[in-house]
Formats: structure tokens, C-alpha cells, sequence
């Protein structure tokens, strides 16, 4: 009986051991727990509360296993001792590429919008630049920002020129972002598909086709007819010249407001023109006739001599038109001679020494007796030919 005494008293003994070491864990526990210290951090937006005993902020990234790089934000430096309820920032920066015209570089952030990076970077648009994302747009992870610089252009369309700023590469998407329609035959330089660059030049040629119908004037003949009844050397309109008209109709091709070609497409006579009949007195004067000069008759043919001068066409008071109807001005190589119509019948076909075959086609106020005035079609002829005497045989 006194040994079952003895092995109760050992069980109480080490229950109460037992209960000494739990008490002194469970002490030592509740010390070491209430050491640790709280902190907040903020970690790439996500707000965490931790209780630690890690003495800096770089310690307490390290037992969370954060990896922070030199592109990162950390609100407090590594080493900075961490104190109970003590808070700070973390935030990783992204990898975003950017590409400003043909320049491309890839950029770690943490700015928060686009916006905010291209400050960072000191990047600078101007109103007419283009760029693929919109400045208040967040930054997420290998973003790409692409950025298109505008340059200036010379814009000529029709007969309006401007100065514009373009971010296109060929002419077709110049004219594509400026909003400018093409006619069906309107044409532009440099072509289309070409290339443009900066100061250069694009021209937009307006074409259009119109239709145009004029009323043109037909000039009428002169026509003489010897009158035997009208005292020689002057002359009678017997029936007045009147134009005809004819009607044409033209395809007329217009370049920027200006004609550049014109095609007839049709045309229709509307009125015949109307001859001018005159008449030339052939009946001599009695009281006025001159004085002939010696002519000789050699093989069948007159002859006589005369002084010879010569006139042209546009000679200061000419008309142009000879007192038979003839059109020098028109016939410039004709041979005619003016006459004294007593002494060389107007219409007479003659041969001038040193002039050739010629026809008595014209008179002068100075032309009297055995003078003529040949034709030649310069003034330089005419000086060259001076004042001399020659032979004519009136052949007809």
C-alpha cells in the first residue's frame, strides 16, 4: 500500500512539470509574438499588414521575396529601420517600348499613365503629331507607344495653296488624311504612290472636259469684172461682200480653270458667205489722156520703157488689196506691178526686165505715164530694188 502512495506522488510531480513547460513555451511564444512589429506595405497596388521582427525594409522584402530592381519605386530606402506600425511603397516598373518615327527604345517605369512617361523621358508632341495611344491611357507591361512626327507641305489643289503638316509616307495617304477627293480626271504630282517629304510640294491638278460652241466668220471673195461703161482707173461695188458663219463645236479640256487643249467635235455651215462684185473702169478719157510713151512692137508683143520702183503690202497707207481685188497680204510671193491704167490696161499680163511675168493688177496716185511699182514681199526687197528704168512687153 505504501508503494501505490509513492508512484501517485511521481505522477503529480510530472504533471506539474508538464504543465511548467507548456506555461513556459506558451510564455515565450506570447514574448516573441508580441515583439514583432506591424507594418503596411504597399506592393504593386495591393495593400498587405504584416507583423515581423525584421529590423529594415530591405529585410522585410527579402522574407516576402520581392526582387526589387533599380527601375523600381521603393518609397524608403533599403536600409531604413523599420518601427511598429511603420508603412511603405513598393512598385515594380514596366517594360514599355517606345518608337518615335523610326527611333525605337525600350524603357523601364512606373510612371502611371502614358502621359506621365513621356514627361518622365522629356518627350514633347506637338499638336499635328500622331501617336497610337491616348495620353491619360494607364501603363501596363510592355506597352508599345508608337509616334509619328508631322513635318510641313506645300498644298496646291486647283488654284488655292496652303501650308499643312502631314505625318504620311506617299502622296495617296497625304491626300487620304487631308480629306481631299480626286475627280475622275484630275491628276496629281508627284504620282500617288511616290513618296513625299518634308518642304516638298504636291499638286493637285483639277481636269475637266466642257463643251464650247462658237459661231465663226467665213470671209468672202472679192471678185472684178472690167466695166467698159466706168471711165478707166476707177471702180464701182456692184454688190456689197457679207461674211457666212459657221458653227463649231469643241471639246475644251481645262486644267486648274485654264485651257489646255481644244478638239473640234463637229461643225455646221449656217449661212454661205456672199461675194463682193466690183467693177473696174476700162473707157479712156478723151480730155484726160495721157501722153503715150514710145512703144515698139517686137515679135507681135508691145514694149515700152518705164522707171520701175517697188512696193509692198504693208507699206505705210496700203490697204493690202489691190484696185483688181487681190489680197497681197494673203498671195505675199504674187507677182503684180501697179500701172497707169492709160498706158498698161489693168489686167494686162506683162513681162518686167529684171522682175519676170507679172500681171497689171493695181494702180497708185503716183503712178502716171511710163512708171510702175512692182510687188516684192519685203521692205529690205523693196530698198534693194530701187529706182530704175526697165523694159515691159505687154503680153496680153
Amino acid at each position: 500500500m505504501g508503494h501505490n502512495i509513492h508512484i501517485k506522488k511521481r505522477k503529480k510531480m510530472g504533471l506539474a512539470a508538464a504543465s511548467i513547460l507548456v506555461f513556459a513555451v506558451t510564455l515565450t511564444t506570447l514574448i516573441y509574438e508580441g515583439t514583432k512589429k506591424t507594418v503596411a506595405l504597399t506592393l504593386d497596388g495591393e495593400k498587405v499588414v504584416v507583423k515581423t521582427h525584421a529590423e529594415t525594409i530591405g529585410d522585410i522584402l527579402d522574407e516576402l521575396e520581392v526582387d526589387v530592381k533599380e527601375w523600381d519605386y521603393l518609397s524608403h530606402k533599403p536600409e531604413t529601420v523599420l518601427k511598429d506600425e511603420f508603412s511603405f511603397v513598393w512598385e515594380p516598373a514596366k517594360k514599355v517600348e517606345i518608337t518615335d518615327d523610326n527611333h525605337s527604345a525600350t524603357v523601364w517605369t512606373t510612371a502611371k499613365t502614358v502621359k506621365q512617361l513621356l514627361e518622365e523621358k522629356n518627350i514633347k508632341l506637338t499638336e499635328h503629331d500622331k501617336i497610337n495611344v491616348s495620353l491619360n491611357e494607364n501603363i501596363v507591361a510592355n506597352l508599345g507607344i508608337q509616334i509619328e512626327r508631322a513635318f510641313p507641305l506645300v498644298l496646291k489643289d486647283g488654284e488655292n495653296e496652303e501650308k499643312v503638316w502631314s505625318t504620311a509616307t506617299t502622296v495617296a495617304d497625304f491626300l487620304n488624311q487631308q480629306g481631299i477627293a480626286l475627280g475622275q480626271l484630275d491628276r496629281v504630282k508627284p504620282g500617288l504612290e511616290e513618296e513625299i517629304s518634308p518642304n516638298g510640294e504636291v499638286h493637285v491638278i483639277r481636269v475637266e472636259k466642257v463643251t464650247d460652241v462658237v459661231e465663226e466668220p467665213i470671209d468672202f471673195d472679192v471678185v472684178t469684172k472690167k466695166d467698159p461703161s466706168l471711165p478707166i482707173g476707177t471702180e464701182k461695188v456692184v454688190q456689197e461682200g457679207k461674211q457666212g458663219f459657221i458653227k463649231k463645236q469643241y471639246e475644251v479640256t481645262m486644267e486648274n480653270g485654264e485651257e489646255v487643249k481644244r478638239a473640234l467635235l463637229s461643225e455646221k455651215k449656217i449661212r454661205e458667205s456672199v461675194e463682193k462684185v466690183v467693177a473696174v473702169g476700162t473707157k479712156q478719157r478723151s480730155e484726160e489722156k495721157t501722153p503715150q510713151p514710145e512703144q515698139k512692137t517686137v515679135n507681135g508683143e508691145n514694149e515700152i520703157s518705164v522707171n520701175a520702183t517697188a512696193y509692198t503690202a504693208t507699206c505705210s497707207g496700203c490697204s493690202g488689196v489691190t484696185a483688181t481685188g487681190m489680197d497681197l497680204r494673203s498671195n505675199p510671193n504674187a507677182k503684180v506691178i501697179a500701172v497707169d491704167p492709160n498706158v498698161i490696161p489693168l489686167g494686162s499680163k506683162v513681162w518686167v526686165e529684171g522682175y519676170g511675168y507679172a500681171v497689171a493688177g493695181d494702180t497708185g496716185g503716183a503712178i502716171k505715164g511710163n512708171r510702175i511699182d512692182v510687188h516684192v514681199e519685203s521692205k529690205g526687197q523693196a530698198q534693194s530694188f530701187g529706182s530704175k528704168q526697165v523694159k515691159v512687153k505687154i503680153l496680153d
